[in-house]
């Protein structure tokens, strides 16, 4: 595999720069911006159509839609990452903001599952679930997450209300760590290039495994693509038929893992309820800081969750085909199983 030395470019960056520099990835609404949403959100839940159903011509965005425009091509082929801020979220039913972020959604690709119920809306926080449980989804708790991809091209969040304490958003360039990785132990490097089993946490597609085995690290027509969750990786090992990691593919992971979590690589940012967060998952891969929660259960963290598969992105290899079904550019990403229907649940 020809893989290169090092890669350059403005997904490779560190995490001061990014935290010095918020004009990268910080875009502040104006009010003719929150007007525009505002109407064509009217605008659509006039016609009682599902909020799921959303597509880009019933939710017209004249001025707005040309920053979506640069918006994907930004995720796609810049840093990855922005933040929109100053959506009036206080002012809203959940319904109402849910349109206007799934609208905006409509502009940038399309809405995928994102659990075998079919929801295109998931909804972030903490459900008391058990983090042990090898079927949770470690988003359904209060606990660290870890840096991590999800299994669609971008993924946005839309937060409703902020946890008491904790709950911060971080990122980190996947192409950052590859380059040092590649500087410090390009042996440790190149094993991150080998098909490690990543846990399905039992939402298995028809005719599956219980797990993938999708490389950490893809090197595929002149892109470094990242699919990553550790804590699923270390929990394939309990099936039948999964690669086994040698002492070097676990020390790799360890890397990999350290130099996610070093500050000079990654930066953080504390989401404001109406702030939307968009990411790519190709290039970056984020986490969330553990969070204590309001006594309050009306006020408990809350955080709307978008999948989008991206017109004009990036080619995947193969081995994607286990996670998202298909590799169609556009077409691609989330989880469908037989029980599988799309709508856009809003509780």
């Amino acid at each position: 595999m020809d893989r290169p030395e090092r890669i350059d470019g403005p997904a490779a960056w560190l995490g001061h720069e990014m935290a010095d520099n918020p004009e990268r990835w910080l875009v502040q609404l104006s009010p003719d911006d929150v007007g525009e949403l505002e109407s064509a959100a009217r605008h659509y839940l006039s016609q009682n159509k599902d909020i799921g159903e959303i597509q880009r011509n019933e939710f017209p965005l004249d001025q707005f839609g040309q920053h979506l425009q640069k918006l994907r091509s930004k995720l796609i082929n810049g840093v990855g990452v922005e933040v929109i801020r100053g959506l009036p979220i206080a002012n809203y039913s959940t319904e109402f903001a849910a349109t206007i972020f799934c609208g905006i959604g409509s502009h940038l690709g399309s809405a995928r599952s994102q659990n075998a119920q079919g929801h295109i809306l998931g909804h972030v926080r903490d459900v008391g679930a058990d983090s042990k449980d090898t079927n949770t989804r470690i988003y359904q708790t209060s606990e660290r997450q870890t840096f991590h991809t999800d299994s669609a091209d971008v993924v946005g969040l839309l937060c409703i209300r902020e946890a008491m304490e904790g709950g911060k958003s971080l990122l980190v360039s996947a192409v950052s760590i590859y380059n040092r990785m590649q500087a410090e132990r390009p042996d440790l490097a190149a094993l991150l290039f080998d098909p490690i089993a990543t846990d399905r946490r039992g939402e298995i597609p028809d005719g599956e495994k219980p797990y993938m085995e999708i490389p950490p690290l893809s090197w595929h027509e002149g892109k470094l693509t990242v699919f990553y969750q550790r804590q699923y990786i270390d929990s394939a090992h309990r099936f039948d038929g999964v690669l086994k990691l040698t002492s070097a593919h676990v020390e790799a992971l360890d890397m990999f893992d350290s130099l996610a979590d070093d500050p000079e690589l990654n930066f953080g940012m504390q989401l404001q309820p109406g702030d939307m967060q968009f990411v790519y998952n190709h290039t970056q891969l984020h986490d969330r800081t553990g969070f204590v929660d309001w006594p309050d259960p009306d006020k408990r963290r809350h955080l709307l969750r978008l999948w989008l598969s991206i017109p004009g992105d990036r080619p995947l290899p193969e081995c994607f085909k286990q996670r998202y079904g298909s590799i169609e550019v556009g077409n691609r990403g989330g989880i469908i199983t037989k029980r599988t229907k799309l709508h856009a649940p809003l509780d």
